[in-house]
């Protein structure tokens, strides 16, 4: 019986290190399949990572084994680079290795090397930085080598200028007919979904923001920025001005606006809606709020152009 047992236990053991080697296990191999497989968004990322050589890069082009095969110079404006024998070849928007393959196709189409082995080497970056445009502290291309963070590149740039608005445009080097456009928000959450991935080659230009101007019979007459998500009415308007004074024809309020280049009147129940009788008024990027005084004659009737004149005046010498 015991004879028995230890055959049987033999005869077990063999059977299942032959159902193994016919049979590997299935979850190892998709585990490795998968470890194998980035998904398509990694594959973009890295692929937008890449460095790819520009205008003004300084290019350092050598062939393994061949000691006096060796070029130094920079990209031309059109992407042509100096390359011994072959001459000039195109390599803007290309990574390291697609230019080393494209060089190496060339010298080999010519006849001057069977299987050459292309090093290029990037001696100085010139075009591998992300451009901080608009209302920032301190405009200009910063360096990038790789994926930076919109937030990032804005305190690089000294943080936003005092007439920046909410509204920040970035075109990316790789589609440069879809701008990407962020909307900054107030509110904590949504501003970090705002910190948006930029990339080298890169631009950034933050906007600024619209500006309302008030002038006649007020405390305060002046331009105003509309950082309420862009908005301002007139109530708004009014009261960043600081009130009218008790000599203002409320009756005789008008907003002077641009309409295609021209500007035109719209006059304003300025007085009925500061007692609530009506609605409050919206008003749009460099309109002008015009509040006369009642004591002086004609006031009310002052053109268009006089108006304007005056705004003008409050835009050169700041806006609030």
């Amino acid at each position: 019986m015991r004879g028995l047992t230890v055959s049987s236990f033999l005869w077990f053991s063999l059977l299942c290190v032959t159902l193994n080697a016919q049979n590997p296990i299935e979850p190892q191999l998709a585990a490795d399949e998968a470890n194998r497989a980035p998904s398509e968004a990694m594959q973009v990322s890295n692929d937008r990572d890449k460095i790819r050589i520009g205008a003004g890069d300084l290019v350092e082009v050598s062939l393994y084994g061949v000691a006096d095969f060796k070029n130094e110079s920079r990209v031309s404006e059109s992407g042509e680079l100096s390359v011994p024998l072959v001459g000039s070849v195109n390599v803007r928007g290309l990574t390291i290795e697609e230019a080393q393959d494209k060089v190496a196709k060339s010298l080999k189409d010519g006849g001057y090397f069977r299987e050459p082995h292309v090093m290029i080497l990037i001696r100085d970056f010139a075009s591998q930085g992300i451009s901080v445009l608009g209302e920032v502290a301190k405009p200009g291309v910063y360096p990038a080598m790789s994926t930076r963070r919109l937030y990032d590149l804005i305190s690089l740039a000294g943080g936003f200028g005092a007439k920046a608005g909410k509204t920040i445009t970035i075109t990316h080097r790789d589609h440069p007919d879809q701008p990407e456009k962020v909307i900054l928000s107030s509110d904590q959450t949504k501003s970090m979904e705002s910190n948006v991935a930029v990339y080298p080659g890169d631009t950034i230009l933050v906007g600024r923001a619209g500006v309302v101007y008030v002038v006649g019979d007020v405390v305060r007459p002046g331009g105003f920025l509309m950082e309420n998500s862009e908005r301002m009415t007139v109530l708004e308007a009014v009261a960043l001005a600081q009130g009218v004074n008790r000599t203002a024809a409320l009756g005789s309020a008008r907003v002077i606006r641009r309409n295609s280049g021209h500007p035109e009147e719209v006059k304003i129940p300025l007085k009925s809606i500061m007692a609530a009788k009506s609605n409050d008024v919206e008003l749009m990027a460099d309109d002008i709020l015009f509040i006369p005084g009642s004591a002086a004659k004609g006031a009310a009737k002052r053109g268009m152009d006089s108006v304007i004149q005056i705004a003008t005046s409050l835009a050169i010498f700041g806006v609030r």
